[in-house]
């Protein structure tokens, strides 16, 4: 297998741009690569994107950037793993180029969203998630809640420390972005302007959230030796469903990418010098970085305290400013995330984000609700191997994986829940979901009887009516409640009968 380097790489200013198209924002970025390269000449194209046919009603966008840039004639191939499509379309590239097939080719990925209203996009979004999930109301932002409540139990925070927390990550990823002439937030904020924002989906912010964006990111890839070398790629899968999981609070699918990069680079997590984590959601940065052995596991909440993962920091993280302030137009974001690692260095950033060891870094990009994840490692040419390959984090064996179970007690243990504020349509508002483990040892998503605040670990008692599972708090008060409101809707189902 040859050697993989990068040439050239260019990106678009991330934000709105109403009078851009799609294949407008690609082209201009792949130009912007093609110029930068040391050769114009490419053999091929590959392009990234998560839902065109939706966003913006374009289909077949290879071969209409190719028209674009008058490169018709090559191949022209679109990859889409979700919201890691950026970072999958890198993969195919590299693969293409490692075989031999070709010796230079060109890299695209980019997603146009702002021109939607934020339900339809939020619509969209959601059609990643599994169909079972998403009919009981479950969106991106919410799983991302129960995510982060599943991690703060397992880390032992208390939802105080946990809000503390998650504000030092926004309020550093938008002091990075302030820097980014590239991010879509160029303005800083401080605590005040973090808890000030509105709860999404508890215990997530608006601030928390990585914003509707649109943009677009190229490069060059090449057998040609340069200065800035792809050495390990690793990608995996997880079950689409949440609750068919083992774990919640960490990735499997993370983990499995980050094992093969590591081994196919031949590097171990202590010898990374800076990251670009997938911060759609700001807890991500911290399970981001602990799924890569970037951090200790369960305690990489620490390090984000004390300022390691500033860009002067230990282990800096995410200089862009990251999905959070950077923006996220979906299909574009693990390129976008590879142009930041190339720029960093070849230390063409700003001064004041340059981080001054710059020989090795991670890419980490996530597709979906984390169930498609791809971990890149790039690298200077003869940066030495100080420890070979090391990879310490346990990986679940997807045969452990359980579907949904056949039959449901009467009683589970609620492992995660958020209070969802912004709910997808047809819901009510606030709308309170829960992961309950039950006892044959599956896992079920269930809605709230009540909206009202529980416990993570709490036991809790279910019910089911139609294709919904309920919970509420196992206490007498609240069977007896639900058991008269039960028999009162029969009464009234059997009265409208009975009148026809």
């Amino acid at each position: 297998m040859k050697e993989v380097f990068v040439d050239g790489v260019g990106m678009t200013k991330f934000g709105k741009f109403p009078n851009k198209t799609l294949v407008d924002l690609m082209a201009e970025a792949a130009s912007l690569a093609i110029k930068d390269s040391n050769s114009q000449d490419v053999q091929a194209i590959f392009i990234g994107a998560q839902n065109p046919e939706e966003f913006t009603g374009e289909a077949n966008i290879a071969a209409a950037l190719a028209d674009k840039l008058e490169l018709t004639g090559i191949p022209a191939s679109r990859i889409e793993t979700a919201s890691s499509s950026g970072a999958s379309v890198i993969e195919a590239a590299f693969y293409a180029v490692a075989s031999g097939r070709f010796e230079r080719v060109l890299v695209v990925a980019g997603e146009k969203m702002t021109h939607l209203p934020t339900p339809k996009v939020t619509k969209i979004l959601a059609e990643v998630i599994e169909s079972y999930e998403r009919n009981s109301g479950a969106s991106m932002v919410a799983l991302a809640a129960m995510v982060t409540q599943a991690y703060a139990h397992y880390a032992k925070l208390s939802h105080r420390k946990l809000e503390q927390v998650l504000c030092k990550i926004a309020v550093k990823n938008h002091k990075n972005g302030a820097k980014n002439p590239y991010a879509q937030f160029q303005k800083e904020i401080d605590d005040d302007t973090y808890f000030n924002s509105r709860i999404i989906s508890y215990p997530l912010r608006l601030f928390d959230c990585a914003p509707i964006t649109d943009g677009a990111a190229a490069l060059v890839l090449t057998s040609h030796r340069t200065d800035v070398k792809i050495s390990g790629m690793g990608h995996g899968t997880d079950t689409i469903a949440v609750r068919h999981r083992v774990h919640l609070h960490h990735f499997n699918a993370a983990r499995i990418a980050a094992r093969e990069a590591y081994k196919m680079a031949n590097r171990s997590p202590s010898e990374i010098q800076f990251a670009e984590i997938h911060d759609a959601f700001t807890c991500f940065e911290i399970i981001g970085a602990e799924d890569l052995g970037l951090l200790d596991e369960g305690k990489g909440w620490r390090a984000v305290e004390k300022g390691y993962t500033e860009i002067d920091g230990k282990i800096p993280i995410n200089p862009s400013g990251g999905l959070k302030a950077r923006g996220h137009p979906v299909g574009a974001s693990g390129l976008a995330q590879a142009v930041e690692i190339v720029w960093q260095m070849r230390e063409k950033v700003a001064k004041e984000r340059q981080i001054k060891r710059n020989d090795i870094a991670v890419l980490h990009s996530i597709g979906g609700m984390s169930n498609n994840n791809v971990v890149i490692i790039f690298e200077k040419p003869g940066t030495p191997h100080s420890t070979g390959f090391c990879f310490e984090r346990e990986i679940v064996d997807a045969k452990k994986h359980k579907k949904d179970p056949i039959r449901v007690g009467r009683e589970g243990i609620l492992d995660a829940y958020t209070i969802l504020t912004v709910v997808p349509e047809g819901f009510p508002s606030p709308l309170v979901l829960g992961l309950v483990s039950v006892p044959s040892g599956h896992r079920i998503l269930a809605r709230a009887v009540n909206p009202v605040t529980f416990r993570v670990g709490e036991r809790v008692f279910l019910s089911k009516e139609e294709d919904t599972f309920y919970f509420m708090k196992a206490s007498a008060m609240e069977k007896a409640l639900f058991s008269l409101k039960k028999a009162l809707r029969k009464v009234k189902l059997s009265m409208r009968w009975k009148l026809r």
